[in-house]
């Protein structure tokens, strides 16, 4: 398993990508200014985070509202076999939310809450970027 990202649920997502980009000058993936989803980089190292237009997330789980009172973050693992992983985590006592999924064609995900309640989103990447 690897941490792929934190994102960060967002209403503004232009504000947001002003303030990641320009303010603390986080490198774009794609230069999505008004999104719905933003990778940034810092300048050293591999990790990063991301922004996603909460009303998108809201329409992948049916339960998020389009204001800043409900959830904030997600927590992103990519996987190796989506399928197989979420049959051995349900087994341990996961329920999860939603799918899997295609989310897009170089994606599927699966999503959970952790006791606490924060989102934790699976992913299987099916095509890498070239």
């Amino acid at each position: 398993m690897e941490l792929a990202q934190v994102r960060l649920l967002v209403s503004d997502f232009a504000a947001c990508y002003r303030f990641y980009a320009e303010v603390l000058g986080l490198k774009p993936q794609s230069g999505a200014t008004e999104g719905p989803y933003e990778k940034f980089s810092p300048a050293i190292g591999s990790a990063g985070i991301a922004l996603q237009d909460r009303v998108m997330m809201a329409e992948v789980l049916g339960e998020l509202g389009d204001s800043a009172t409900g959830h904030r973050s997600l927590v992103v693992l990519r996987v190796d076999d989506l399928d197989t992983y979420c049959a051995q985590i349900t087994e341990r006592g996961a329920t999860l939310l939603h799918g899997p999924a295609a989310l897009t064609d170089r994606m599927r995900v699966a999503h959970l809450k952790d006791p606490e309640g924060n989102l934790v989103e699976l992913q299987e990447w099916l095509l890498l970027r070239g």
